[in-house]
């Protein structure tokens, strides 16, 4: 039988594989390929760096099935604390999970450029350039996308966090914060389009940072704050 503070350890390393994943494929890789203000460099960077880029995408894809796995390790952690906000927290984790497959496909769009040239035979090479970075925008564009959804399983996940009497009050209102913070996010961007290049939004984004990182780390180092506690299984 396993104890809350098993699952919350397994929950904790699936969290852990989302975040290590999360950050080698939509900011370590890119930071060292893309110059969004030069097109013909990030083509140069890429087709010199290829591998880099493909393990960019492998990342990709760890991270959304790692992240498809995470709410149902949480749900059972947490159902017991209130079971509609906890099915509540899992759907819509699950309904963002197609949409960031599906966005793959710009990064793929990349890769038919880089490999297949005959295909792009008559177009001239500035063009083809143009439309590769145009390609790595429209992936962006994508993930802005889902970060309503990033944010938004954040909201009951964190009530589910400040209620559950293991866990800290402190990471649960972090996380309450951080929906919001996902919220406003995507909607300065959206209508600022300078806001990308300002800065702010790493200031803007810390609630949802510190309480993502913060409960990932407490849930693999901690697991739960009793010794002892019910199987939420049975």
């Amino acid at each position: 039988m396993n104890t809350n503070k098993s699952i919350a350890r397994k929950a904790g390393l699936i969290y852990l594989i989302v975040v290590i994943s999360g950050i080698f494929s939509l900011m370590y890789v890119p930071t060292q390929l893309i110059d969004v203000n030069n097109a013909a460099a990030t083509y140069q960077n890429i087709q010199s760096h290829e591998l880099l880029f493909r393990l960019g995408i492998l990342g990709n894809v760890i991270c959304y099935l790692a992240f498809m796995i995470l709410p149902f390790a949480l749900y059972k952690l947490l159902k017991n604390i209130h079971p509609n906000m906890a099915k509540g927290m899992v759907i819509l984790v699950l309904i963002g999970i197609p949409v960031a497959f599906v966005n793959l496909q710009h990064k793929f769009a990349v890769l038919s450029m880089l490999n297949n040239e005959y295909l792009f035979e008559d177009i001239p090479l500035n063009q083809l350039q143009q439309q590769l970075l145009i390609s790595l925008q429209n992936f962006n564009n994508g993930i802005n996308v889902l970060s309503v959804f990033w944010g938004l399983w954040l909201f009951p996940f964190g009530w589910l966090v400040f209620k559950s009497g293991f866990l800290p009050k402190l990471l649960g209102i972090l996380l309450m914060l951080g929906c919001m913070s996902y919220l406003i996010d995507f909607s300065v961007w959206l209508l600022l389009p300078e806001y990308s290049s300002s800065g702010i939004s790493t200031f803007v984004m810390l609630p949802a940072s510190i309480g993502e990182i913060g409960i990932c780390l407490w849930l693999l180092i901690v697991g739960v704050s009793k010794s002892k506690v019910t199987d939420q299984n049975a």
